[in-house]
């Protein structure tokens, strides 16, 4: 991993690519590797069914299990190991301003500035993009049961979340990939374009789109 970047983060909406770039990228450079841990929520294949419902429980469980997740990033080691997540601390909150009503958002909001006090941001983020229609049929081909109840119309409010907070984040280097053009799994070219793109995006942001031809 670049000396310049300890702590990578994968962000984008649900099926776009975060945890395969995510092992990958861990894998390839001996960074430890932290995994949101969807399947251990227990909420969270009922609040597909019955979003209205579930949906606080399924916040708050994401929120304390990702704030456990990254505790130990508190405290400053310069020569700590390197990880690679395929979440930030932030995207609860993203996820609860969607679902949540006003009351509960409000609740929640109070239980989560509690809990990010001192949660470092990471040194680089990877902002994943695609749209619905992608996301969909990568959500299908992957094939878990409880992902198959997701709806077009809450992809797209998600994907629409996501580009309204990443439109101006500045809490870290960026570096956004066209994740339908852009392929990280089949193709080493466009990999070794991303990994080559990791050490020289340091401040901003920076685009990683197919070449012109």
């Amino acid at each position: 991993m670049s000396g310049n970047h300890r702590y990578i983060a994968i962000e984008g909406p649900i099926g776009v690519g975060k945890t395969t770039l995510a092992r990958r990228l861990a894998s390839d450079t001996g960074a430890n590797l932290l995994l949101e841990g969807a399947d251990e929520n227990p909420f969270l294949a009922r609040f597909y069914q019955a979003p209205e419902r579930y949906a606080l429980p399924t916040q708050l469980f994401f929120l304390m299990q990702r704030a456990e997740q990254l505790a130990d990033l508190r405290q400053p080691d310069l020569f700590g190991d390197s990880r690679v997540a395929d979440f930030m601390l932030d995207k609860d909150r993203l996820f609860a301003e969607l679902t949540l009503d006003a009351d509960e958002f409000r609740l929640y909001n109070q239980v989560y500035e509690h809990v990010i006090r001192d949660y470092p941001v990471p040194d680089l983020v990877i902002y994943l993009q695609a749209p619905v229609r992608t996301l969909l049929e990568r959500i299908a081909h992957r094939g878990i049961d409880y992902e198959l109840d997701i709806e077009a119309g809450y992809l797209q409010r998600l994907v629409e979340v996501y580009a309204r907070y990443f439109s101006c984040f500045d809490a870290a280097p960026l570096l956004i990939v066209d994740a339908l053009r852009i392929d990280l799994v089949h193709s080493r070219a466009d990999y070794d374009r991303l990994l080559s793109m990791l050490d020289s995006t340091r401040s901003g942001r920076q685009f990683l789109t197919p070449p012109l031809v």
